[in-house]
C-alpha cells in the first residue's frame, strides 16, 4: 500500500547541516522509508555523530570526494525503495512532502521523474522553484519559473517541465534502470540538467507538482559566489551543450562564447577585482581545450 521510497542526501563536512535535514525527516507523515547519507569525504568522518542521534539512517562513507553525482548514485546502488528522493542537504521537507510525490507517480505513469515546488528557507515565503524553461539555444540559458516571488497560492496545479532541480527530485526505480545512473563527468552542477535530457530521451516525462513543498537553504556547500562554483558552472554549462545539442547548436553557441561570454565574464571579474574568479573561469576554459 505504502511502497518503500529511499530518501538520498550528501554530506560534505557539514554534519550540523545534515542532521537538520533528517530532524525534519522524522516528521514526515509517509510511514515506509529508509533514509541514506553518503558522506562524500569529509574531512571528519560523521557516521557516528548522526547514527547515534538518527539510528535507524544509513551512513555510506566513500574515503573520497566522488562529486554530487558520484555521491547521489553511491546511494542509489545502496538503495532498495520503489522511489528514489534525492534530496540536498541544505533542505528541510514539509510532513505531507513525500506523500504527495508518491501519490503524484502512482497516478501518472508516464511521469519519470516529480518534483516539489522549492522554497527558499530565508525568507521562507519566497519560491524558488517551480520548474524550468527551455533553454535558448543559443547562449545555453533557461529561467527558472516562480523564483523570487512571494508565495502566494499563485502555482497550484502540476506542470511539465524540461528539468528536475537537483536540490529534490523524486523517481523510479525503473527510470535508473532505463536511463542510467547520473552523469558523473560534471562532478558539480548541470548534472541534473544532463540527466533529466537522457530521462526524456528514455520515454519519461518530468514534472513539478507545486502540492508539495520543501525548503532550501541555498549554497551551503559552495558558497554564494566562491570560485570552484564559477569553475564547474562555466565548464558544465559548455559541457552540457557539448553533450546534448546538435552541431547547429553548437556552432551557434561557441560564436556566443568566443564573441560574448569569454570577454564580458572576464572584463566584468577584472573590474570587479575577482582574480580568482577569474582565475578559475580561464582554468575551466582550458579543461574544455584539454578535452576537445
Amino acid at each position: 500500500m505504502f511502497p518503500l521510497v529511499s530518501i538520498i542526501t550528501i554530506n560534505y563536512n557539514q554534519t550540523q547541516i545534515s542532521c537538520e535535514l533528517l530532524q525534519s525527516i522524522e516528521h514526515i507523515d509517509y510511514p515506509n522509508i529508509e533514509v541514506i547519507v553518503v558522506d562524500n569525504g569529509s574531512t571528519h568522518n560523521p557516521k557516528e555523530i548522526i547514527e547515534k542521534r538518527f539510528p535507524r539512517v544509513k551512513v555510506i562513507v566513500s574515503p573520497d570526494n566522488l562529486g554530487f553525482s558520484g555521491g547521489n548514485n553511491l546511494g542509489i546502488q545502496a538503495a532498495k525503495g520503489k522511489f528514489f528522493f534525492l534530496v540536498n542537504n541544505d533542505t528541510e521537507l514539509t510532513p505531507q512532502c513525500v506523500h504527495i510525490l508518491v501519490d503524484f507517480l502512482e497516478r501518472h505513469p508516464r511521469v519519470g521523474v516529480v518534483c516539489p515546488k522549492i522554497r527558499y528557507f530565508e525568507p521562507p515565503q519566497l519560491i524558488q522553484y517551480v520548474g524550468y524553461t527551455t533553454l535558448n539555444p543559443i547562449t545555453a540559458r533557461n529561467a527558472t519559473i516562480g523564483q523570487y516571488e512571494e508565495d502566494q497560492g499563485q502555482y497550484t496545479q502540476p506542470r511539465q517541465t524540461p528539468y528536475a532541480h537537483g536540490a529534490a527530485m523524486m523517481l523510479r526505480r525503473e527510470v535508473v534502470e532505463k536511463a542510467g545512473l547520473m552523469p558523473e563527468e560534471f562532478f558539480l552542477y548541470y548534472e541534473e540538467l544532463d540527466w533529466s535530457e537522457k530521462i526524456r530521451k528514455a520515454g519519461y516525462e518530468i514534472y513539478v507538482e507545486p502540492q508539495a513543498t520543501i525548503f532550501h537553504k541555498e549554497s551551503v556547500s559552495t558558497g554564494k559566489a566562491s570560485p570552484l562554483k564559477t569553475y564547474y558552472l562555466t565548464r558544465n554549462r559548455i559541457l552540457f551543450v557539448r553533450r546534448n545539442a546538435p552541431w547547429w547548436q553548437q556552432f551557434l553557441f561557441f560564436v556566443y562564447v568566443i564573441c560574448i561570454m569569454i570577454p564580458k565574464n572576464m572584463l566584468t571579474m577584472l573590474w570587479r577585482n575577482e582574480r580568482k574568479h577569474l582565475q578559475a573561469f580561464v582554468h575551466a576554459l582550458q579543461w574544455h581545450w584539454a578535452h576537445r
